[in-house]
């Protein structure tokens, strides 16, 4: 349910549940932690992380949410491996973006968005706490008091708010984002490892 694709130094990373609105389980979380961990012996400059259909992820898989996913720790070792990945990391949000999936976009260096995304984490609603980067990821995204829109509001944010706080970078159509997401690591896929690492590295 994790699709992986290489093209040079580009790799593209696709949830491929979209019958469960592309909800994670807990062996898919695995998968992503082992993906991120590896990228660099795997000769990556670049990763996009995107989904299949009209919705990037729903977050944690309900029945196994139920069974303890929704807290597990694999959410926080999964953003923490994307912050850590020493090449350029590039959310494709081909739809809406709920609940814990947030962590490994906000965790992400870029995120393109479709029109009809929303964004929403409704862990006020739920009763539960979101993993402990998630909100210092996101108030240095987007402020202090729009993160306790999301976080303590529970708010849905549209694409055209999203992109107004600086929670993603920019919209595109349906059909344009891939090869946006594309276009954005060609510079980086034309560079050393080590020139991409370093230069990531000045930046925080």
């Amino acid at each position: 349910m994790i699709r992986v694709e290489k093209s040079g130094a580009c790799q593209v990373v696709k949830i491929d549940r979209p019958e469960k609105a592309n909800s994670l389980t807990s062996g898919m979380l695995e998968e992503l932690c082992e993906i991120f961990e590896s990228v660099s012996d795997a000769g990556v400059n670049t990763v996009i992380l995107t989904g299949e259909g009209t919705v990037f992820s729903a977050g944690a898989d309900l029945d196994e949410a139920r069974a303890g996913l929704a807290t597990s720790p694999l959410w926080e070792r999964l953003s923490g491996a994307v912050a850590t990945a020493p090449c350029l990391t590039i959310a494709a949000l081909n739809g809406t973006l709920a609940g814990g999936a947030m962590g490994m976009v906000l965790a992400c260096d870029l995120r393109l968005a479709v029109a009809h995304a929303k964004f929403f984490y409704p862990v006020m609603k739920l009763g539960f706490l979101p993993q402990p980067s998630d909100p210092i990821r996101m108030k240095a995204l987007i402020g202090p008091a729009r993160a306790k829109l999301i976080l303590m509001s529970g708010q849905k944010i549209t694409a055209d708010e999203a992109l107004s706080f600086g929670l993603v970078d920019r919209i595109t159509a349906p059909e344009d984002l891939m090869t946006e997401a594309h276009n954005l690591s060609d510079v980086p896929c034309g560079a050393s490892a080590a020139h991409v690492a370093a230069i990531k590295a000045m930046l925080g």
